[in-house]
């Protein structure tokens, strides 16, 4: 049997893939390449030694995706990435967001139901939560969102859930993430942004590296340990490995089920930055201007329950998450491009 991984090139999936692979699974990856590179694919097989069948293809395309099921039916389950994923950039284009997002989402499920194939782990965000009143956050918190981007996701959310209701033959694993950064300690995949980083490591990391002149630190004012606002980060090879849990545990049981994964830690952006100075022996310039408006102080997950249930937890830490950012960006300084 084999697993359809979408957006199994991109940051997350990529990782993903590697640890699928060399669990012993057959994959299957779907991509559009729209925020991915398809020479990921070909990292992939280098750091596992192993072949799998890969298509480009965008889900919201039905057709090409049921052929995707049709040329492999041994397909019993997927691990669901695909999506456009920038909060900032979802604010200015809400309907491209709301379309692909949940058009793509709901084709997979319709396919994944027609082929007899009800597994299903989602690629989901702590930005369900909103803002949090209190940390550490529980997966039996209240969730709201604060941006298009958000939404679609407790959007999926529902969807799935309902679509158990309506057939309680599907296992369905959704898995909050946190901030995933690092990459793989072979430096040959890694997180590759196209054009600015939306994320904090990677615009850090650039500005090591002399691509951007600073960072802009979003205000320095908040009741945090430097002042900087306090975040979850996780090491990209923790997160894949969680998705393989999440499936072993798909397997074997049918419902829907939510997991935070996250470290527990939170870490400030000053000591962020302070982490991969060590780590590369570059400084990193920064600026402090305002605060954005909508962000919090402190943000950090309670993963209590991806231990218990799963048998998961985080095993890398903040030095181990900026080394081997550093040596993916000393070996691809421009990605995946050159």
């Amino acid at each position: 049997m084999s697993i359809l991984i979408t957006g199994g090139a991109g940051f997350i999936g990529s990782h993903t893939a590697v640890e699928f692979l060399n669990a012993g699974y057959d994959i299957v990856v779907a991509d559009n390449y729209y925020n991915s590179s398809p020479k990921a694919l070909d990292r992939i097989k280098e750091i596992t030694g192993k072949d799998f069948r890969a298509y480009e293809v965008d889900l919201c395309d039905k057709d090409a995706l049921e052929k995707v099921f049709i040329e492999n039916p041994d397909i019993d389950s997927a691990i669901h990435f695909a999506g456009l994923k920038a909060v900032g950039e979802s604010v200015q284009k809400p309907g491209m967001y709301y379309y692909n997002n949940l058009v793509s989402t709901l084709n997979l499920v319709e396919l994944l139901a027609k082929y007899d194939a009800k597994r299903i782990v989602f690629s989901s965000s702590a930005t369900v939560y909103g803002n949090p009143k209190t940390v550490p956050i529980r997966e039996d918190f209240p969730l709201s969102t604060t941006n298009p981007y958000g939404e679609t996701k407790l959007m999926i959310e529902r969807i799935l859930k309902d679509v158990w209701v309506s057939d309680n033959d599907w296992s369905v694993s959704i898995l909050r993430y946190f901030n995933p950064i690092g990459a793989h300690k072979s430096g040959l995949i890694g997180e590759n942004p196209k054009g600015i980083p939306n994320n904090l490591l990677p615009y850090v990391a650039k500005v090591a590296a002399g691509q951007l002149p600073y960072l802009s630190v979003f205000g320095n004012d908040y009741d945090t340990k430097d002042g900087t606002g306090v975040r979850d980060y996780i090491h990209v090879v923790d997160l894949a490995k969680a998705h393989l849990k999440a499936l072993e545990r798909a397997e074997k049981v049918t419902g829907v089920e939510h997991f935070n994964v996250g470290t527990g830690t939170g870490y400030s952006v000053l000591e962020i930055v302070k982490a991969y100075e060590k780590a590369t022996g570059l400084t990193v310039n920064y600026k402090i201007v305002d605060r954005r408006p909508g962000d919090i102080a402190t943000c950090y997950a309670d993963p209590k329950k991806a231990y218990e249930v799963l048998g998961w937890h985080a095993e890398n830490d903040i030095d181990d998450m900026c080394r081997d950012l550093a040596n993916w960006m000393k070996k691809n300084p421009n990605g995946y491009e050159g």
